[in-house]
């Protein structure tokens, strides 16, 4: 099955609910662990035991593992691999924005299966030109995995970049997600090249019906809403994964409780 297939699936089973499992050193202490190794791997671990087994989705952010060197990837390694175990999709959070060898060299590690980080999919910028991401949309092609492309970010410096005008004369956000209906075209459930938006952006006229998925991130503790997700993306809403990490994983390391708080925004979210 293609990526958005197997999304598609996983979201009519579990809901539109992404877990960001983001060990923040606040989180940690949160926690009442040490900001370590062995802190992080209680962390990460213990997160996922809570909500890989309820939700759609598990996005855990690269950076945070990484600043602990080797043993901290090896950390990621586990949590993508328990995760998927526990019948979760797996999208990894590496924001990668390269070219030419470089940019293959980043889809052979997140997304050919050979590799001990091998995701579902990656999140992936194209601020290089959307053909430097080639690689990317080729490799996840060929091992029927995803890329969710940044678009429209709602970090307050975004839109000197994405709302930058095109000759043709629409912003360079808009162009993403036209790359990307291209990319979807006759795509049966769902395609498999999706966006990133924020679930706390403003006004936008895009038209979001791209035949792709929507990563949402914002939703819950960074003040995005149902409300929003609906006034944002209208008739795509249903094509919408809203993320959040905080307004779950600071309920740890208490697992019934994060499991209860995935389960009731996936409530909510259908409804």
């Amino acid at each position: 099955m293609t990526f958005g297939a197997r999304l598609h699936a996983a979201m009519a089973d579990r809901g539109p609910f992404c877990v960001g499992i983001d060990p923040h050193a606040s989180l940690l202490r949160e926690w009442g662990l040490p900001d370590d190794v062995a802190g992080l791997e209680r962390f990460a671990l213990g997160a996922v035991e809570a909500v890989a087994p309820v939700c759609s989705v598990v996005k855990p952010q690269s950076a945070f593992y990484e600043r602990f060197g080797s043993r901290g990837v090896a950390v990621l390694e586990r949590v993508i691999a328990e995760s998927r175990a526990a019948g979760a999709l797996v999208l990894l959070d590496v924001k990668r924005g390269d070219i030419g060898s470089t940019s293959q060299a980043y889809a052979d590690a997140y997304l050919d299966p050979a590799s001990p980080l091998a995701a579902d999919a990656i999140t992936a910028s194209p601020y290089l030109g959307f053909g430097s991401i080639a690689p990317m949309i080729d490799t996840a092609r060929r091992h029927d995995a995803g890329v969710f492309v940044l678009a429209l970010t709602s970090n307050p410096e975004g839109p000197e970049v994405q709302g930058a005008r095109t000759p043709a004369g629409g912003t360079v956000g808009s162009l993403m997600i036209e790359h990307l209906r291209r990319l979807n075209d006759g795509a049966e459930p769902l395609g498999s090249f999706g966006a990133v938006v924020g679930a706390t952006i403003g006004e936008s006229d895009v038209d979001f019906s791209f035949n792709g998925p929507v990563l949402a991130p914002g939703y819950g503790a960074q003040g995005g809403t149902t409300a929003d997700i609906r006034r944002i993306f209208g008739a795509a809403a249903g094509q919408v994964l809203a993320s959040s990490s905080r307004e779950v994983l600071r309920l740890g390391p208490d697992g019934t409780s994060m499991r209860d708080a995935v389960l009731a925004a996936n409530d909510e979210l259908r409804a």
